[in-house]
């Protein structure tokens, strides 16, 4: 006597059928579930890695344009380019930390010299506006090649191994590294059109303080001038614009108080700072010490000089993400260059008398503002 199908489905209440596919469903994720996960994070990565070779690409396209519109060697363009993105500085050796920061400035210098030239070379000009926009895009083009290769590594590598712990790693990092990506490839448009960008907003401070004053080229990439602010001497030091360079602050200051001999009685730094989530853009920040990023060189050398003269270093900032930093100026951020100024006259007020020389430095990069 065979079983009739639908007498033993009538038999099932809904309750035993739910029952019996939650059932199902927690044996197959009991069994399966490290895998679906390792897929659907696997899934998520290459996604994100698809994205950050479109970025690449699109930011190695666009400075070869930009080489190819402008330089005289266009045929070559395609072949030098690569070597740039896969030029590398090593640092020095830490082992021995005497003498690092010394060390770490020639190593840095001597890439920096290497690749100004090589752009010079290929651009077939002498014009500084142009030299330094190519050098940037160049170093953005090389940073997108650099996160685009290292997370492809670690996403082969874990699929290589299946190493599931690798891959929720990765995964789990990836938001901060495209939001980074992100901001380096919005930045080339603003390069290449030469516009102020929101970590310019401490030249910018130093241009307005400037006002048409002369000045004078005090380090390499570095210009400052002299005004006056009820009765203080005040130099304003900022890199040379308009071109896309940061300058050399430290160089500068080093120069002013011990080959020129100006006895400073305060420093004011400016520079943009990051800005947390929750925050607004152009929120101003004050506190002491040397405001200014890079890998420690600048930072170390102006805090020896500012020790060794026991000279006080008061710091304004102007809060920004990690994107305004690298593309075109926001108007909060231009906005909040008007109240930093007051904020930097405030501390020369409150921080120094009449008769006192006073310097304010506007760190960052000076693409597109002027002296």
């Amino acid at each position: 006597m065979s079983a009739n199908p639908t007498s033993l489905l009538s038999g099932l209440s809904a309750t035993n059928i739910v029952t019996f596919i939650t059932y199902g469903f927690f044996a197959v994720f009991m069994l399966y579930g490290q895998r679906i996960q390792f897929f659907i994070a696997e899934t998520s990565v290459n996604r994100s890695l698809k994205r950050l070779s479109q970025m690449k690409d699109g930011a190695v396209r666009q400075t070869t344009d930009y080489f190819t519109s402008i330089g005289k060697v266009g045929s070559g363009i395609a072949e030098r380019l690569p070597q740039f993105l896969e030029y590398v500085t090593i640092m020095p050796v830490s082992m021995d930390p005497s003498g690092l920061v010394s060390k770490l400035e020639h190593v840095t210098k001597t890439g920096e010299e290497r690749v100004r030239a090589e752009v010079q070379l290929l651009l077939g000009t002498d014009d500084p506006v142009k030299i330094s926009v190519a050098s940037s895009l160049v170093e953005i083009s090389s940073a997108l090649n650099i996160i685009h290769k290292v997370v492809r590594h670690y996403y082969l590598s874990s699929k290589k191994t299946n190493s599931y712990i690798s891959i929720f790693q990765l995964q789990m990092v990836l938001p901060q590294i495209m939001e980074q990506a992100d901001a380096l490839a919005k930045a080339t448009s603003a390069f290449e059109h030469v516009q102020p960008i929101g970590d310019g907003v401490g030249p910018l401070l130093a241009s307005r303080m400037i006002n048409g004053a002369p000045t004078q080229k005090i380090a390499k990439d570095t210009v400052m001038a002299k005004t006056e602010y009820k009765g203080r001497s005040v130099y304003v030091l900022k890199a040379e614009g308009p071109m896309a360079y940061v300058g050399e602050p430290h160089s500068g200051i080093q120069r002013l108080v011990e080959d020129m001999g100006v006895s400073l009685n305060a420093i004011v730094m400016v520079d943009a700072a990051q800005r947390f989530e929750g925050e607004r853009s152009g929120e101003i920040a004050q506190g002491v010490g040397a405001a200014i990023g890079g890998i420690g060189v600048e930072k170390f050398e102006i805090e020896a000089i500012s020790t060794k003269h026991n000279i006080p270093i008061y710091a304004v900032l102007i809060k920004e993400g990690d994107v305004e930093t690298l593309t075109v100026m926001k108007k909060e951020l231009a906005e909040a260059v008007d109240k930093a100024i007051l904020l930097v006259q405030k501390v020369i007020e409150e921080r120094t008398k009449e008769g006192d020389t006073v310097l304010v430095a506007g760190i960052g990069n000076t693409l597109g503002i002027g002296q």
